[in-house]
């Protein structure tokens, strides 16, 4: 089970929560033999901030991401989410619901792009879920979130193998905005990239977070990434809950000795990104 308390946060801030979140897999020819990837997992996300989640593989980083999403089923444990009623349990929502309010960033820019879609086509498809839009229409609504993400009419009518691997992440980025969604899970969003790519999609995921007050789960294995962008940081140890707390706090002073050791063997302590606070322009490459 979590090793440690939850931080405490104000109620009205919270918008999404995990109680007691279990996810339990039996093993293919072994009818006893089960792995436990989650471990009655609790903590609570808030409002225009951005929680860090690090572990090695196998932690449970992504399984809970994908529970978030519904893509898999807990065995055990809720996932709550803020809708204008209150909170409401994940479970018991539609998936058009559930996406209106959270979109997934996944790792890898290529592979989650279909190869044979222009990017209009990519970027508007969520946007078919909720509206009946002829096709100049979803064209011009396709522009605009690309546009949020620093691409424009030089990519709109590409394929994905047109675009350098830092655009089509972009193009990942703008489809998750096509449903103006509250919070984005981003799903090692940056580990496909080059360190300066890497550079210049924090500062867009920043800009976007203070203009639209995005609230941001970022899983990620690189500590200069998670230093440089989260408010708060969690460390998961297969599947449990070591530490959790303000970013500065867990990284220069952990109370832990598997954070410690962990902090010891990932990449990116003694390295600075060359990250910008200046708006994002349209560019060609990156």
């Amino acid at each position: 089970m979590s090793l440690v308390s939850i931080p405490s946060a104000d109620t009205n801030e919270v918008v999404l929560r995990v109680e007691n979140l279990c996810k339990v897999f039996r093993l293919p020819g072994a009818r006893s033999q089960v792995f436990n990837a989650l471990n009655q997992l609790n903590l609570a996300v808030t409002r225009g901030r951005t929680l860090a989640v690090v572990g090695e593989s196998g932690s449970g980083k992504s399984t809970m991401a994908q529970l978030i999403m519904k893509l898999q089923r807990p065995s055990a444990g809720r996932v709550s989410l803020r809708m204008d009623s209150g909170m409401r349990d994940v479970a018991d929502l539609p998936a058009r619901d559930l996406y209106r309010k959270v979109q997934m960033v996944f790792q890898d820019p290529y592979a989650s792009l279909n190869p044979r879609q222009r990017i209009w086509r990519i970027v508007s498809a969520p946007l078919c879920n909720y509206e009946n839009l002829s096709r100049d229409e979803r064209c011009q609504r396709a522009l605009h979130y690309l546009q949020q993400v620093g691409l424009g009419e030089t990519q709109l009518h590409a394929f994905p193998h047109m675009l350098s691997g830092g655009q089509r992440q972009r193009v990942n980025i703008a489809r998750a905005l096509a449903t103006n969604p509250e919070i984005l899970i981003l799903d090692e969003p940056l580990s496909a990239l080059d360190v300066s790519v890497q550079a210049q999609i924090i500062n867009l995921l920043q800009d976007l977070q203070r203009d639209l007050g995005l609230t941001y789960i970022f899983i990620s294995h690189d500590i200069a990434v998670v230093r440089h962008f989260a408010d708060q940081v969690l460390v998961m140890k297969s599947g449990d809950m070591v530490e959790w707390g303000d970013v500065d706090q867990v990284l220069e002073n952990p109370s832990q000795a598997y954070t410690r050791q962990l902090l010891g063997s990932m990449p990116g302590r003694p390295r600075e990104l060359p990250v910008r606070k200046e708006s994002i322009n349209v560019i060609a490459g990156g």
